[in-house]
């Protein structure tokens, strides 16, 4: 089994599973259940870094991760959902394990600070140009799923890829 093609985001030419492509075909290898343990709460002394344990169980086999987020890891408008977001990434880290996929998930990133850095190759132009068709494709999905509206005249790659990563968020709210 494979992940379908529709849970796959490309993004500067890199692919990413989304979460819900992994859980979908955890459910099809007999997932039983996923736990999620809060290891370390976000604090000042520890960098505001908030870190969850997740253990993934199948009618043969159980996995276990961890996942972690800090204000230097999610972008601005996550910094408030830190604990749900280590909470994501250790279930999809541990749902990876599981399905045996390697691609990184979509939510183990920060779209804007870790995809895009000022020190890479042709940064000026992956911000101008404009979105693939299928980041396009995926912002209306989530949009019409959230009844969000977009204006799609003005998009350009990394704002679609901000957009689909504050979407995919707002979806799991």
């Amino acid at each position: 089994m494979t992940v379908n093609e529709k849970f796959i985001i490309n993004l500067q030419g890199k692919s990413f599973v989304t979460y819900e492509g992994l859980l979908d075909l955890a459910h099809q290898r007999n997932l039983i259940s996923i736990e999620v343990e809060i290891i370390q709460i976000p604090t000042k002394e520890n960098n505001m870094t908030a870190i969850c344990k997740a253990v993934a169980t199948t009618d043969k086999e159980r996995f276990q991760d961890i996942g972690d987020a800090s204000p230097n890891s999610v972008n601005s408008a996550l910094v408030p959902h830190l604990i749900r977001m280590a909470s994501t990434r250790a279930k999809a880290r541990v749902l990876r394990d599981l399905t045996n996929v390697g691609m990184t998930a979509i939510e183990e990133l920060s779209i804007e600070d870790s995809i895009v850095t000022d020190g890479e190759e042709g940064y000026s132009t992956y911000q101008e140009e404009p979105p693939t068709p299928r980041q396009v494709e995926t912002i209306k999905k989530l949009a019409g799923e959230l009844n969000y509206q977009v204006n799609y005249d003005t998009l350009t790659k990394k704002t679609a890829g901000n957009i689909i990563s504050r979407l995919i968020e707002e979806k799991k709210k």
